[in-house]
């Protein structure tokens, strides 16, 4: 084969990769196992590095937590959503929900491509239940604003109904030429969000493929359909749940994986 020809085969498969997006969400349960029977994140970071994931949702992480930090010998030195970031994801962002005595947790993204910027929207309905939409636009080449929320609703099916309405709104106000990538802990036992989303023009990858979300709670023995991944202006690819080891150890929550193609 000719160099010329070689580097252009080469070339256009590099911008088919840019067109695909390989993402993950999980509900990392502040660094613990089911139950809080273990302190897990040294062996959840090494799980994710494990995927060759553009970009990571994740919930209940942890900032600061200084009475954990004196009580387990691996606790990271930095934040939890830095520590698993790690050198294999260049950006982060975090949006800070809940505040207590000894620190703090909230939402994050870990991110391949440049985050230009994000804002965390406070959604906490009454000052109970801190929850946040974490919303970023990232610098993917080829497409210069691609939008990820980061989303962790609330307990309370009223609750969530508000906040359900508030993530429309911050879907709305994006322009409707622009990609959307939604994911996180919906908390939507009920199955009420796929309705109300839809009217945001934004479709759930597991039930486009399967018919159902998928099954993420509890991550051992799955029944309830929490966690979800909803896409705007792009299609979905092979969306699995990772139900087998070691995930099914690492949270209480199964990660979803797929690829968005843009």
């Amino acid at each position: 084969m000719r160099t010329a020809d070689r580097v252009s085969q080469e070339n256009t498969r590099s911008t088919a990769r840019l067109q695909t997006l390989h993402i993950m969400t999980i509900n990392v349960h502040k660094g613990f196992s089911h139950f809080n029977r273990r302190h897990v994140l040294p062996e959840l970071r090494e799980a994710v590095n494990t995927l060759s994931t553009d970009m990571v949702f994740l919930q209940e992480v942890i900032g600061v937590n200084r009475k954990h930090a004196l009580r387990f010998y691996d606790w990271p030195d930095v934040p939890q959503y830095e520590y698993l970031a790690d050198t294999m994801w260049q950006d982060f962002a975090y949006g800070r929900n809940a505040v207590y005595p000894e620190g703090d947790h909230g939402n994050a993204l870990l991110s391949r491509f440049p985050i230009l910027q994000y804002e965390n929207r406070d959604v906490s309905i009454s000052g109970t239940e801190e929850r946040g939409l974490l919303h970023c636009t990232l610098e993917v080449p080829g497409h210069p604003n691609v939008h990820a929320v980061c989303v962790h609703l609330g307990l309370r099916q009223a609750h969530r109904l508000e906040q359900l309405a508030l993530l429309c709104e911050l879907l709305e106000s994006i322009p409707r030429n622009e990609p959307i990538i939604v994911a996180g802990d919906f908390n939507d036992w009920r199955l009420q969000a796929n309705k109300i989303l839809a009217e945001c023009d934004v479709h759930e990858a597991f039930v486009s493929h399967y018919g159902r979300p998928a099954k993420s709670f509890p991550a051992r023995w799955p029944f309830l359909r929490l966690d979800r991944i909803y896409i705007r202006n792009a299609r979905v690819r092979h969306p699995a749940a990772l139900y087998h080891r070691p995930w099914s150890h690492l949270s209480d929550h199964v990660p979803l994986i797929a690829e968005v193609c843009l």
